[in-house]
């Protein structure tokens, strides 16, 4: 799906759509519906594509870390 011209930020956002996505449909339609296993299994693909892309780079960025710590600080939201 991504290639090696892919800017990382572009993916970022990419997970961060899908992300949105699952949550939503998560909310609405519970964690183990189809739909919510179809979207949390479309972002597990683009983050592993992102880790494969950002393993190539030559420094992690400050951005990149900020973005994931806010996507881990925000799940134990969704499950309270």
């Amino acid at each position: 799906m991504y290639t090696n011209e892919t800017v990382p930020s572009e993916m970022l956002e990419a997970i961060k759509m899908k992300r949105e996505l699952m949550i939503t449909c998560a909310n609405k339609k519970g964690f183990t519906s189809e739909e919510t296993i179809k979207y949390s299994q479309e972002l597990d693909v683009l983050i592993n594509e992102y880790h494969k892309v950002s393993s190539q780079s030559p420094e992690p960025k400050e951005e990149i870390r900020f973005a994931f710590n806010q996507m881990v600080m925000i799940w134990p939201k969704v499950f309270v």
